[in-house]
């Protein structure tokens, strides 16, 4: 008999102890309806800031591909167009290819004639106006990336505020389900900016990684077209 009474009572705390984990689970939107108003509007902000940056990432990474797409051939071609005096052949390649590197190449060959080093400086200048294009836009990235943690930790400032706010109200007793709403907006706006900071820095890197290997192939053409230019045709 007491055996039996003792398994019930270790099947009672059993089923008191599922309850109790079932109780105590928190899906995230009710996470942030428990953060009242003030973390509710920082958490909107934060999303809205998330969709910007994603937004941005995207949009940039397609326009950089797009943009590191160059025929291996491209600067044979040019070479042989220009060394052979057929320079309109040459701008016809570069419209048809109209990517920064052709840009480039076709703003050197409108200036053959001239010296080299005006040449160079038309190159340069040129280049300086594509690095601008691939370049639009990515530094939200990295404001946001910045700015999306401390409007996180913003709200930790607001929630703290408002749970000593309502334990001063709280006549010497302390409750904690009346601090409740003020920690829930502490924490949930404090993840929620670290999270979009992260991933709007994360963006900002591998966007700069790729604009830079566009860059190397625009020089490395650039230097290869004014080599060619030096050479005797």
């Amino acid at each position: 008999m007491l055996n039996t009474n003792i398994l019930y009572a270790v099947q009672d705390g059993t089923e008191l102890l599922g309850e109790e984990s079932v109780e105590k689970t928190l899906s995230i939107i009710e996470l942030i309806k428990s953060g009242g108003l003030a973390g509710q509007l920082i958490i909107l902000v934060l999303f809205l800031l998330l969709i910007v940056a994603m937004y941005i990432y995207f949009e940039r990474l397609f326009a950089i591909k797009a943009a590191s797409k160059v025929d291996p051939n491209f600067m044979n071609l040019i070479k042989d167009n220009v060394s052979s005096g057929k320079v309109d052949a040459a701008k016809v390649l570069c419209a048809q290819q109209n990517t920064p590197v052709s840009r480039l190449i076709d703003k050197g060959i409108t200036r053959i004639g001239r010296p080299l080093e005006d040449i160079n400086i038309a190159i340069e200048n040129a280049g300086k106006l594509e690095v601008y294009g691939l370049e639009k836009n990515v530094s939200i990235l990295a404001t946001i990336s910045g700015a999306a943690p401390m409007i996180g930790f913003l709200g930790t400032v607001i929630g703290m505020i408002l749970a000593i706010f309502e334990l001063a109200n709280a006549g010497g007793t302390i409750q904690m389900d009346v601090l409740a709403s003020g920690l829930y907006t502490a924490m949930t706006t404090t993840v929620g900016g670290l999270i979009v900071g992260i991933i709007a820095y994360i963006a900002y890197n591998h966007l700069v990684a790729r604009t830079n290997k566009v860059i190397h192939k625009m020089e490395a053409n650039s230097v290869e077209f004014l080599d060619l230019l030096h050479e005797p045709i």
